[in-house]
This record gives C-alpha cells, sequence and structure tokens, in this order.
C-alpha cells in the first residue's frame, strides 16, 4: 500500500522524492475523481445544449472598477493561511513531513510568514487595480450556458460531499465518535460515500433550481460523472488501504513478508491466538470475528491471490500488526487477508460507468438516466456490503449496515423515479 505518493513513486519508479510525503495517496485519487467528474459532466452538458435540451440564462455581472475592501480583506486573509502554514512547512520540514496531516489541523505555523504572504496579496491587488481607478463599475448582461457552472457546481459537491461523508461515518460509528468528537470531526480519514452523495445533491438541486438548470438533463448528465467519480476515490480507498475493507478471508493469512498466503481453514484460529492481542483490541468477543473461507477457484487460478484477499500492508491508518523489518511510520499488515472490496468495486463501477456512458444518447426520457444509475450503484454496494465489515442496526429483527438501508432505498428510488419520469414523458408527449 501506498500511504502517500512518496512511498508510490519510491517502490513503482526507485525515485525518492521527500516533498512527495505530504502528498497523501487517499487525497489524490479524491482530487483525481473530481476532476474526472467534472470533465464527464461538462462533457455531457454541452451534448444536450447543442441538441437544444439545455439553454443559457441571461445573467447580470459585475465588470470594471477599482478592487473593492472585501477583495483585500480576502486576499490578505488568503495569504497569511498560505504563508503561515507554507514557511511553517519549509522551517519544520522534518518533522512536519512524519505527520503532514497533523500538521494542518494543528496551531503550529511561522507568523512572520503568514503576514509576508498577506502582505505581499495584498499588494499584488493594490498593483493590478491601480489602472482601474477613477473608472466606474458597471452592470453587463451576459448568457451562462449550465456547462460553464460546472466549476460552481464540483467546488459545492466537493465541500457539501465531505461533509456529509464525514457526518455519515460519524452516526454509523457512534461509539467510537463520542470517544474523541473533535478528533473525528476533524480527521482526514472516516468518509461514507452515500453520506456524501446526499448531502452535496441537495445543495446542487438547490443551487441547480436557483440557475434555472433543467434538473433532469443535470442530473442524466451527473450520472456517468458520479459513477466514475466513485470508481476512482474507491482507487485511494485501494491503495492507500484505508480500512474501507472487507471481512477476513479466512483461507489466507499473512506472511512474513505482508504478502497473503493460502493455508487450511483450522489456520485461521491459529493466526487469532498468534496475534489474539490485535483481535481483541478490534473485538470484544473473538469468537465470533468475522470471516468467510473462499480460496482460489481453480478456474480463476490466472488472478492473483491479493484479488481473493490481502493483508494491506504499510496501510495508511496503521491497523494491524509490525511487518518485520519495517522502520517508519506505516509498518503495519493485517495478520489476516482480508476481503479486498475497494478493489471489487472498482472493477464494478468502471464497468457501470461504461454501461451508463453507452446508453446515455439512447434513452432520451429526461431522468431516466439518472433512475437507471440509482439502481446500479444501488445494486453494487447493497452485494458488496455482504463482505464488508459495517455497523449493523438492529430493525425488526434484521441487521442491515446503514450503506445496505441506503443502496435499498436507492434501488426503489430509482425504480420508481424511472416510473415517474416514463409516465410524465408519456402525458407530456400525448398533449403535445
Amino acid at each position: 500500500m501506498y500511504p502517500n505518493l512518496y512511498y508510490a513513486f519510491r517502490d513503482l519508479f526507485g525515485i525518492e522524492i521527500p516533498a512527495f510525503k505530504i502528498l497523501q495517496t487517499f487525497g489524490f485519487f479524491v482530487a483525481v475523481a473530481f476532476l474526472a467528474g467534472a470533465w464527464v459532466l461538462t462533457k455531457e452538458l454541452k451534448r444536450r445544449e447543442q441538441l437544444g435540451w439545455l439553454k443559457p440564462v441571461a445573467e447580470t455581472v459585475m465588470t470594471g472598477g477599482p478592487a473593492g475592501t472585501g477583495e483585500y480583506i480576502t486576499n490578505g486573509i488568503l495569504g497569511f493561511l498560505l504563508g503561515w502554514k507554507g514557511f511553517g512547512l519549509i522551517l519544520n520540514w522534518d518533522t512536519v513531513s512524519q505527520n503532514f496531516q497533523g500538521f494542518i489541523l494543528s496551531g503550529e505555523g511561522s507568523f512572520l510568514g503568514g503576514l509576508a504572504v498577506a502582505a505581499l496579496l495584498i499588494f499584488l491587488k493594490y498593483n493590478s487595480s491601480k489602472g482601474k481607478k477613477g473608472t466606474v463599475a458597471k452592470k453587463e448582461t451576459a448568457s451562462i450556458w449550465p456547462h460553464q457552472r460546472v466549476p460552481d457546481i464540483i467546488v459545492m459537491a466537493a465541500i457539501a460531499g465531505l461533509l456529509g461523508a464525514k457526518v455519515f461515518h460519524n452516526l454509523e460509528n457512534w461509539n467510537d465518535f463520542v470517544q474523541d468528537p473533535i478528533g473525528a470531526l476533524l480527521s482526514f480519514s472516516g468518509l461514507t460515500f452515500y453520506g456524501g452523495l446526499i448531502v452535496a445533491t441537495v445543495v446542487i438541486l438547490r443551487y441547480a433550481r436557483k440557475k434555472q438548470i433543467g434538473i433532469k438533463h443535470l442530473i442524466d448528465s451527473a450520472a456517468p460523472a458520479l459513477m466514475l467519480a466513485y470508481a476512482i476515490g474507491r482507487m485511494g480507498c485501494q491503495f492507500s488501504g484505508d480500512g474501507d475493507w472487507g471481512i477476513y478471508n479466512s483461507a489466507y493469512i499473512t506472511d512474513t513478508t505482508g504478502h497473503v498466503v493460502q493455508v487450511a481453514p483450522a489456520e485461521f484460529s491459529s493466526a487469532v491466538q498468534r496475534n489474539i492481542t490485535f483481535f481483541q483490541q478490534q473485538y470484544s468477543d473473538t469468537a465470533h470475528i468475522p470471516h468467510a473461507a473462499f480460496p482460489k477457484p481453480a478456474a480463476l487460478s490466472f488472478l492473483p491471490d491479493w484479488f481473493f484477499a490481502s493483508g494491506y500492508p504499510h496501510n495508511v491508518v496503521n491497523e494491524g500488526v509490525p511487518l518485520p523489518g519495517c522502520d517508519g511510520p506505516y509498518c503495519r499488515v493485517l495478520p489476516v487477508g482480508v476481503y479486498p472490496t475497494p478493489l471489487y468495486e472498482i472493477l464494478a463501477c468502471l464497468i457501470l460507468t461504461g454501461v451508463l456512458w453507452a446508453i446515455r444518447k439512447k434513452v432520451t426520457v429526461p431522468g431516466v438516466i439518472f433512475g437507471i444509475y440509482l439502481v446500479l450503484n444501488g445494486l453494487e454496494r447493497f452485494f458488496v456490503e455482504k463482505i464488508r465489515v459495517n455497523t449493523k442496526y438492529n430493525i425488526f429483527g434484521f441487521h442491515p449496515t446503514q450503506a445496505e438501508i441506503i443502496s435499498f432505498l436507492m434501488i426503489v428510488g430509482g425504480i420508481v423515479w424511472i416510473w415517474y419520469c416514463r409516465k410524465k414523458n408519456a402525458a407530456v408527449t400525448t398533449a403535445a
């Protein structure tokens, strides 16, 4: 696993770039996911605009005039934050590079560096504004197309999505949250995709209504983008080893090199006893550790063992037992292999992205593509939950996870939404 890009470049290319220690693997893939989603969304919105399904909206914008007080204040605050943390990073590199996330969330930094950069950005704003002195800001009307609003949509999706993902994760893991609420809220780990999707959807739909963007065509355009972004985000989970994995595959244990090896069924109990301290920290009752043995079938012998089980050596959450011969901040490995569920979701969602992209021109009823997305994504997540470890609820004798409940609602909601869109479209067609 690669906790940050330093480890990735070192292991894959034999190149050591210490500065890459601040670039977290999970964060990198999240950023790529948003960029890829933005590209797909823009492309599909433009196609629908060319077909006349989406129209521009006249909007009043301000042009000209010197910089205002608010712009100077904004530049000053931004400059101070950049200088405060930036110079603090440079001056304390050896310490900060070992725990970049902790440094960002701490009160540490360079106060003088913050003042210097704040002054610089204020001066640059003043210098660029000098030529506009004496001019008057005026209102102009411009036609704004939906695809031109994608940057705003992505920023809102990122902020609302991350907040929603964090809130839903802590609701799902309430016992951990109450033990350390501040740490749980400020931690970079612990995100629930569906929480982010729900909150981001509410925020973006409100924005679309305000900006008079056709909501059905917007969500149809977003469907393949969302599926692709989810697949890329799961790459971050897989390659960093963020703890978002499945139950133990008791047909495999981890050897001293961090690789999984297939063993007899009785070896699982032996592995638990050899690493009893670790398992007692994870489970109050070590007699009921969730696991399922699934050795590699002969028909799939061409696949590597890590496709069926992984010890996630060097995982970013430092979960597991010490890895022999390893000296550093990420030197743990799971003693028993777990199902690499992020890998399964990557493959499934890439295929489903292709399906949505292939049918987007054939399905012309507005809203239906998004309904299909809800059904496909819900099915994918519902079934993968069967081999994932998550908090289970007790509802009338059933014990679903939060993700199973939401994915079930997505499937049902998607079917109902498809039916509604088709019925609505038929009524409009008949009336015309």
